[in-house]
């Protein structure tokens, strides 16, 4: 490292006022990278607690940072399954122009043969039509006596479901069955409860077929469900044969739908034939529900939890570099001598503000450097824990150092200026 050089010219040059004012030394002095960053190096290992303390800011910052990317990264295959198996193979067609209130006799927007047309398509494992009965809070008792609605204390929801729709719901009974296609052509009086309308009143096995009236019509209980896969509604209604329904204008449905399970990853696809096959002359007027998908949900769950945890990082390399200025200035506080005397020997004002300014990017690198180890192991640890197969973008490996040391540099822009400012009289009279 080499100061100073050879200038012949008078240190001071007049002033308007008639004094003399400093002038900054001219000639050959200059500062070499090696000596550069040996000094900040030198300097950041003399002061090792401090150093340590000061990049830790940027540690967790930028730790924070991959280890966000990187689990959710790791996690997308596996959130994508899961929305496959939850919820996106359920598919529901509605009437988009059902007919008036009271109008029975007004065609319906399925046809008879509808879980047969639907059958045919690929990836369609079930289907099935329903209805909810009445206004969804029909009479539902244990004896056959007649009540007013107000003294009724057991209204339920009344579903008719033909026996496709509850395979396409997944239904599993705790006792007793589901009914069948021989019960719905018979038009059986039979039914399966929710186990929360079971619970509601008092039946806790279907073993002994106890019967649950609808008005004056007796109903007998087959089996309890417990659990499905699709249409929650059922675990707190009454499901009686859709046919059965139908023989009784009493509990005809005006606004039915279908029910389809299909196959992960055939929704879009089925959301998009059904209609034409369920009416091919007028396919319009059915509307199909079709769940997102799976991998535009999964990315805005990923972008959602990313963007949680990108603040907590960010917040986080503020934090540091807050740290990292105040550290930098505290240094330049302490080492007022030690600049005027580079100033003294011919240290220009940019070779005190690349001084200090390396020793900040030197903090933010080693942060930077070590968070992104840091995260790498983390990531790989829960993935292993969960089972998961790792995957960290290259892009991130490689950028996240760069941002520890962009925050350094930044973070230690102020204090180098305020070095550099510093004039050779003023730090040698202290």
């Amino acid at each position: 490292m080499r100061f100073g050089g050879r200038d012949t010219r008078p240190s001071a040059e007049p002033a308007l006022d008639g004094g003399a004012r400093p002038r900054e030394p001219r000639g050959t002095s200059r500062l070499g990278l090696p000596d550069l960053f040996g000094e900040a190096i030198a300097w950041v290992i003399r002061k090792r607690a401090r150093s340590a303390l000061t990049a830790l800011g940027t540690l967790l910052g930028v730790g924070a940072f991959v280890t966000t990317l990187g689990v959710t990264g790791s996690a997308g295959a596996q959130i994508s399954s899961r929305f496959d198996a939850l919820k996106a193979t359920e598919i529901t067609i509605q009437d988009g122009r059902p007919p008036p209130d009271g109008d029975l006799s007004a065609d319906s927007a399925f046809p008879a043969d509808a879980e047969r047309r639907l059958g045919r398509l690929n990836g369609v494992r079930a289907a099935g039509v329903l209805w909810t009965v009445g206004a969804g809070d029909v009479m539902v008792r244990r004896t056959p006596e007649r009540h007013a609605r107000g003294d009724n204390e057991e209204g339920v929801s009344v579903v008719a479901a033909s026996p496709g729709a509850l395979l396409a719901a997944g239904a599993e009974v705790d006792s007793g069955r589901l009914y069948d296609g021989g019960h719905n052509a018979r038009r059986d009086p039979v039914a399966v409860l929710g186990i929360g309308v079971a619970s509601r009143l008092g039946i806790t096995s279907a073993r002994n077929q106890p019967a649950v009236f609808i008005g004056d019509t007796a109903f007998t209980v087959i089996g309890i469900i417990d659990d499905v896969r699709h249409n929650q509604d059922f675990l707190l209604s009454m499901i009686i044969p859709d046919r059965t329904a139908d023989a009784d204008p009493g509990l005809r449905g005006r606004q039915r739908s279908m029910l389809i399970d299909t196959r992960p990853g055939a929704a879009q696809l089925i959301g998009r034939q059904a209609p034409l096959q369920l009416r091919p002359q007028d396919p319009s007027r059915l509307v199909a529900i079709v769940p997102p998908d799976p991998r535009t949900l999964r990315q805005n769950v990923e972008g959602d939890v990313d963007s949680l945890f990108l603040v907590l990082a960010g917040v986080s390399l503020v934090i540091g570099a807050i740290g990292i200025a105040n550290t930098t200035l505290v240094s330049v506080m302490e080492r007022v001598p030690e600049i005027g005397l580079r100033r003294a020997l011919g240290a220009r004002k940019r070779h005190i503000a690349a001084q200090f300014l390396t020793e900040s990017g030197l903090l933010g690198s080693a942060g930077g450097l070590l968070g992104t180890c840091g995260a790498i192991m983390v990531v790989v640890a829960v993935s292993g824990f969960k089972g998961w197969t790792p995957v960290i973008a290259p892009y991130l490996v490689l950028s996240a150092p760069l941002i520890g040391t962009t925050t350094g540099l930044v973070a230690g822009l102020y204090p180098a200026l305020k070095a550099a400012r510093i004039e050779p009289q003023q730090a040698l009279s202290r």
